[in-house]
């Protein structure tokens, strides 16, 4: 009893400490994303933009209910240096993930993981939507479970831009 109360022990601070890894500042995953268009988008090129990763799936009500409020976020700030990208996760039908996409005009960049490597480097997102904003720097400076708080999470971007 007292071994298996030290691994469980040991595996609560290893958690622990990958969550912090992905929000306490440190450099975000060297992830490259496949866009619908098929083109790659290497995120350590959105360098001096501050951007929002968001992994979302077609089948999860919170994203679908998230998306406008997220295109309103991308349409307030990408003049002035925000970006969003958008991952579906790796069991989302690319179809699926292209017909909301065109049915929803997104405007901001909409990826396929469909291997689940983008997912797995940042910490093994396996609930949607997840979200995680970068600073200009390329650092996780949050990571949010869940649909975030649009005012909150506009006042960290505008602190993050700069103004």
């Amino acid at each position: 009893m007292k071994k298996w109360f030290i691994a469980l022990a040991a595996l609560v601070v290893l958690a622990g400490g990958a969550a912090l890894l992905l929000t306490g500042g440190q450099e975000a995953p060297k992830a490259t994303f496949t866009l619908l268009s098929g083109e790659k988008l290497a995120l350590d090129g959105l360098k001096g933009k501050v951007v929002l990763v968001n992994f979302w799936a077609t089948s999860c009500p919170g994203c679908i209910r998230e998306m406008p409020q997220l295109v309103e976020t991308y349409n307030k700030y990408q003049g002035k240096g925000f970006e969003t990208v958008a991952v579906a996760m790796s069991y989302d039908p690319p179809e699926y993930v292209r017909a909301f996409a065109d049915k929803s005009r997104l405007p901001f960049k909409v990826a396929l993981d469909a291997d689940g490597t983008a997912a797995k480097a940042f910490g093994e997102v396996r609930l949607t939507p997840t979200s995680f904003v970068l600073d200009k720097e390329g650092r996780v400076v949050q990571r949010i479970l869940g649909e975030p708080d649009f005012a909150k999470l506009h006042q960290l971007i505008e602190e993050k831009l700069g103004g």
